[in-house]
């Protein structure tokens, strides 16, 4: 049996439906972010993209590297607006996700 890449906490499934997220729009934020920034968790990476709307909102996921073949999405939600740019991630940490990935 295969394992899986993403690993989807209750919290999250919970967030998804409730700012109607598709597990493939959360998907797509992870592979292609715009921005990505240090998560509020120890080694948690957090990432961005803008949302296809009239009004401008952004949808961001919070995720953590498991092992070198699983991210566990912890969270996801929409911003309404334009959030304000924190800490960039660190390349080495991006580059062990981009392997996964």
């Amino acid at each position: 049996m295969a394992q899986e890449k993403f690993l989807w906490t209750r919290h999250c499934e919970m967030k998804m439906r409730y700012y109607r997220l598709s597990p493939s729009l959360i998907k797509r934020v992870i592979r292609y972010p715009q921005r990505t920034e240090e998560g509020i968790i120890e080694n948690g990476i957090a990432v961005m993209r803008k949302a296809q709307s009239k009004r401008y909102s952004e949808v961001w996921a919070l995720c953590v590297l498991v092992n070198t073949s699983q991210l566990r999405v912890i969270t996801a939600w929409r911003y309404p607006g334009k959030s304000p740019e924190r800490n960039p991630i660190p390349e080495e940490i991006l580059r062990e996700v981009r392997t996964v990935l």
